[in-house]
């Protein structure tokens, strides 16, 4: 009997995951660019280490469930390391550009 009830945690956990989560819009000719949807993208990794934090601390006081702090942290550590491998690829094409003979 336990385990429907899980299940249904986990599902509802999902779902306000899924409509919590902040995606970069897509990009157009008017929004301003590679530099707004950079911009976007960071600020929307920001918040989702302050949300993950947030909910760590109502974890940490009973406030929250483990699976709402196990999924805002997962989130946060999947947009630190897009934003990582981002960074990476932006260093690794400046420095072929710098090698390329003039």
């Amino acid at each position: 009997m336990a385990i429907p009830l899980v299940a249904a945690g986990v599902a509802a956990a999902y779902r306000r995951a899924d409509g919590m989560a902040e995606a970069v819009a897509p990009i157009a000719a008017n929004d301003g660019g590679f530099g707004a949807a950079l911009t976007r993208a960071v600020q929307g990794t920001i918040e989702a280490g302050r949300a993950s934090d947030r909910i760590a601390s109502a974890g940490l006081t009973g406030q929250a469930s483990v699976t709402d702090v196990v999924l805002a942290l997962s989130r946060a550590e999947l947009a630190l390391q897009t934003v990582v491998a981002v960074r990476d690829r932006v260093v690794a094409a400046y420095q072929d550009v710098m090698r390329m003979p003039i």
